[in-house]
């Protein structure tokens, strides 16, 4: 008879803390719904890595394998669930993924799971974190891009720093002005129209009028042509080399710089 495989404990803490992320992770009400659908008892009140920690855990030890837990992944991880916060998806999986490689397995962006070189998955996304991040200190790029070359967003490839860190800008502008609206509808409010509310010049003559306008134009490009389509089509559309990760960060560097420098016009 085959021997029924089991998570380590220390997988299942690390799959739990995954899932269970403050800002990327599953919701309560997810998280209890979940449960309810593949059958393993809620340990109840309590954060939601213990919850998703002290519930798989349970559910191992009474089943004897961890098919409940490997049907709790997959329906958390099915794209339709995050078709209203597409956002969150990614950074989710690559948490996930990071706890999945030293059990030998991977979710692809379909939420399909499959068996991993468990040897060898993280220690190469720590290589290439390493590599990245020394690539782009030299090239003296932005701090705040750099915080995203991170190892557990390089489980796949670099296709989820880039990600984060084009989302970072749509979060800087919202920092600056208080907004909450996201993509080209941002940009507008932000720094389009006749009275923008932040200027990266002193708006004085064409020349730095255009210049703000170009400033529009290449935002709503970053938006439009790499985070929109990478929120929502399949990863292998977006396959993604270093160098091509290199110049979307450093082009992110550049207008993280111009952010940060802008100011708000006087009013007439």
């Amino acid at each position: 008879m085959a021997t029924k495989l089991k998570f380590d404990d220390a997988h299942l803490r690390a799959i739990a803390d995954a899932l269970g992320d403050t800002s990327d992770g599953l919701k309560n009400t997810e998280i209890t719904d979940i449960f309810r659908s593949v059958r393993i008892d809620d340990p109840g009140p309590g954060t939601k890595r213990e919850r998703l920690y002290i519930g798989f855990h349970n559910a191992q030890a009474s089943k004897g394998d961890r098919t409940a837990i490997l049907a709790f992944i997959r329906l958390a991880m099915a794209p339709p669930r995050h078709a209203r916060e597409p956002a969150r998806y990614e950074p989710m999986r690559a948490h996930l993924n990071r706890a999945l490689a030293f059990a030998g397995l991977v979710c692809d962006q379909a939420g399909v799971l499959s068996f991993a070189d468990a040897a060898t998955t993280l220690p190469e996304a720590e290589r290439r974190a390493r590599d990245l991040r020394a690539d782009l200190e030299g090239r003296g790029v932005h701090p705040d891009v750099l915080a995203f070359c991170r190892s557990e967003l390089l489980v796949d490839n670099y296709f989820h720093a880039t990600l984060e860190a084009v989302k970072s800008i749509g979060d800087k502008m919202r920092k600056r002005t208080g907004l909450t609206d996201d993509g080209a509808a941002l940009v507008d409010r932000v720094f389009g129209g006749d009275k923008p509310m932040l200027a990266i010049n002193a708006l004085a003559s064409k020349s730095e009028q255009d210049e703000q306008k170009g400033f529009v134009n290449l935002l709503k490009g970053v938006f439009g042509m790499f985070r929109n389509p990478t929120a929502h089509e399949a990863k292998v559309n977006w396959a993604m080399e270093r160098a091509d990760a290199e110049d979307l960060l450093t082009l992110a560097s550049l207008i993280h710089r111009r952010i940060d420098a802008a100011v708000m016009p006087p009013r007439t």
